[in-house]
């Protein structure tokens, strides 16, 4: 058995700490005298938008862009974000107004999931090109409207697929395109959230299908992006199964909230929000605006998403895959494996919060008549794996430097990743194989378009 330093691997891969080469240093245009900063908005302050797209770009890319108005419908969240961002831009909670008085060149959308077409949409009839977060949209016929759009403006819309970025994902894009196991043939893929994360989705909005689309769309979107970004080929049918056998009707009692609950001393899924005072400061204390419950009942009988589910993807260039999610596990992370003509490589990755771990991801790679090698890549930054720095520099720093590894993300990478999840809970309603040439205009690929 062969085991690859750590500096061996960095070298050869063009993976460092600080992430240096696999994105290109700011373009000359951004030291000229013209250069003036991308006017941006964002639409939606919650958790993310606030966060990573409100106080670490302002923290980190100030120099590049300027926050010109924030928008959503809650009052009290746009004052803790203008607080948490560092900025003094005028707020709204009409978008229409913002749009047409703050004039944004980019809008950054995150509000709830299936509002997402709506901004997107009207945010490029307004003159602004379009950041978005991930599920791009909920349904095919939101996605076809989105498509039709961006061709009608001529504004361009970038989905913020984080997990491409990381060092630990982008050796195994460059591993396969390096033949280093042939043909992928298959691929067997599972992501287990913990039972401190997993519960998270059931507490929020993305408990209910019409605001999330299921986690088939909005959690499962990042790994069927990974898949279609790693095997570079089309979705082509799916086949799923999925059911909710924890959550929702499942509790044998039941309260409206984690504050105040008469079960929290026998409840395993009992979350005290006071312990986390960001969160407590962003939506408790603004709950008389709209209501919302960021510590809802994760057994409330109106939650209507799969709690497991999985689903078996054919793709256009043959390969299979078998792709499963657990909303329950005792542990974070995920396993995969990719079966090629050549050998096989995987991963069993443990995510930080689920124990102490090394600071390193692994991979194995094994050849058919060969040795295995164990190939370490750093893990230390934080971040998605250091993905959202990676990302947020390719969006506000140099939007058009080289791309060698194809991390960026537009539309079609968009629409293709929410097909799959589209398709999966089609199939699970149906108990019949979806086809996505049924689904879109787009047609299959054996090789994805660039």
């Amino acid at each position: 058995m062969k085991k690859i330093t750590r500096r061996t691997i960095i070298k050869g891969t063009g993976l460092t700490l600080a992430g240096s080469t696999i994105l290109s240093p700011v373009s000359s245009l951004f030291a000229q005298s013209e250069f003036r900063k991308k006017r941006i908005a964002i639409v939606g302050t919650g958790h993310r938008g606030s966060g990573m797209f409100g106080n670490k770009v302002q923290q980190g890319y100030s120099d590049f862009v300027e926050f010109v108005g924030l928008c959503d419908i809650n009052p009290g969240r746009l004052q803790f974000a203008l607080q948490e961002i560092g900025t003094t831009c005028p707020v709204f909670t009409d978008f229409e107004k913002m749009m047409r008085e703050t004039k944004p060149e980019i809008l950054i959308v995150t509000t709830v999931d299936s509002t997402h077409d709506q901004f997107i949409i009207r945010g490029m009839e307004l003159g602004a090109d379009i950041i978005t977060e991930k599920p791009m949209t909920t349904d095919e016929v939101k996605a076809k409207n989105i498509y039709e759009a961006e061709k009608r403006t001529g504004k361009k819309v970038t989905v913020t697929f984080n997990y491409r970025y990381s060092p630990h994902r982008a050796k195994i894009w460059q591993l396969i395109r390096e033949d280093a196991i042939g043909k992928i043939t298959s691929v067997d893929f599972n992501w287990y959230l913990n039972t401190e994360h997993g519960p998270r989705y059931f507490r929020r909005w993305h408990g209910l299908r019409d605001k999330g689309g299921t986690l088939l769309l909005h959690k499962s979107t990042h790994h069927f992006d990974l898949l279609n970004w790693w095997l570079d080929s089309d979705p082509q049918e799916v086949f799923g199964y999925g059911d909710l056998e924890i959550f929702g009707k499942n509790g044998s009692f039941r309260s409206e909230k984690c504050r105040g609950c008469p079960h929290q001393e026998k409840c395993q899924f009992y979350w005290n929000i006071h312990d986390d005072q960001r969160l407590f400061d962003l939506y408790v204390k603004n709950e008389q605006y709209d209501g919302y419950l960021r510590d809802a009942c994760v057994f409330r009988p109106e939650i209507d998403i799969y709690d497991k589910m999985g689903v078996l993807i054919q793709y256009a260039n043959g390969c299979q895959v078998t792709y499963s999610l657990t909303t329950y596990s005792p542990y974070e992370g995920y396993r995969i494996a990719f079966n090629g003509t050549k050998g096989r490589l995987e991963a069993w990755i443990h995510e930080k919060q689920s124990w102490p771990m090394a600071d390193y991801d692994e991979l194995r790679l094994t050849r058919n008549f060969g040795d295995t090698e164990l190939i370490q890549i750093p893990n230390t930054e934080e971040g998605h794996g250091g993905g959202d720095r990676r990302l947020l520099d390719r969006l506000f720093k140099n939007p058009s430097a080289p791309d060698p590894f194809k991390q960026a993300a537009g539309l079609r990478d968009g629409s293709m990743s929410i097909l799959i999840g589209v398709a999966g809970r089609k199939s699970i309603e149906s108990g019949k194989p979806v086809r996505i040439s049924d689904l879109t205009d787009f047609q299959p690929q054996a090789v994805r378009p660039v």
